[in-house]
C-alpha cells in the first residue's frame, strides 16, 4: 500500500536501481532520466560534502534541461576516508585495497542531493552517515571482491548486499548509505508540495 501521493511530475536523475527502489517503496510515481554529463574529479583540498553537492547539482541541472515541467531529483553518493574521497574502484585489486583501508575504522558515506523545481528553483544539501567496518581478514576481502559486487560501488562495497558483513555499525541514515537519504528527500518533496500522505479516511 502506498504511503505518499505524487502531486507534481517527478524525474529521478539517476539510473541507480537502489534509488529507484527507495523512492518507489513509499509509493511515489516518477520517471527515470539518468544524467549524461561527465563527473570531474574533486578539486585539491575540496571538502567531500562540497564535492558531493556539486556533483548532485551538476546531474540535476543536466537532467532538468531535457525534462521541462518536472521536479528533478539528483544525487551523488561518495565514500570519504578522512578527507580522501573514494570513488568506484579502478579494478579488483584496487577494490581490495579500498576495503582494506576502511577495515577496523570509521568512514563517512555522503550523499549530495539536489532538487530542481519546475520553476528552476534549487535546493541542495549533503547528508552524512558514519560507518564502522570490522577488522576483516584479507582472505574474506578478496572473496567478497571476487563476487563482483564492489565493481561499480563507491568505496567498493554495498551495505544492502553481501558487503553487509563488513559493517560493524552505522550512525545516521541507513538509506543514505544505500544511495539516497529517503527521510530527508521526503521532507524536501513535502515542503515543495510535490507529494502528500495518502488519506486513509
Amino acid at each position: 500500500m502506498k504511503i505518499y501521493e505524487t502531486l507534481s511530475p517527478l524525474t529521478l536523475g539517476s539510473g541507480s536501481p537502489r534509488r529507484d527502489e527507495l523512492l518507489s517503496s513509499v509509493g511515489l510515481k516518477f520517471k527515470i532520466s539518468p544524467a549524461t554529463c561527465e563527473e570531474p574529479s574533486a578539486e585539491p583540498g575540496q571538502l567531500p560534502e562540497d564535492y558531493a553537492i556539486e556533483m548532485a547539482l551538476m546531474k540535476a541541472r543536466n537532467v532538468a534541461k531535457s525534462c521541462p515541467g518536472t521536479l528533478v531529483i539528483g544525487a551523488d553518493t561518495i565514500v570519504a576516508r578522512d578527507l580522501d574521497i573514494l570513488g568506484k574502484p579502478r579494478d579488483r585489486n584496487n577494490a581490495v585495497e579500498m576495503i582494506k583501508s576502511l577495515c577496523g575504522r570509521s568512514h563517512k558515506v555522503i550523499t549530495g542531493c539536489a532538487l530542481i523545481s519546475k520553476n528552476g528553483d534549487e535546493i541542495s544539501y549533503a547528508v552524512t552517515t558514519d560507518v564502522e567496518f570490522i577488522n576483516c581478514d584479507i582472505a574474506a576481502i578478496r572473496a567478497y571482491v571476487a563476487t563482483g559486487e564492489p565493481d561499480d560501488k563507491a568505496g567498493a562495497y554495498a551495505i544492502q548486499g553481501q558487503g553487509a558483513f563488513l559493517v560493524k555499525g552505522i550512525c545516521g541514515s541507513y538509506t543514505n548509505v544505500v544511495g539516497l537519504p529517503l527521510a530527508r528527500i521526503m521532507e524536501s518533496l513535502i515542503s515543495l508540495k510535490a507529494v502528500c500522505p495518502i488519506s486513509t479516511e
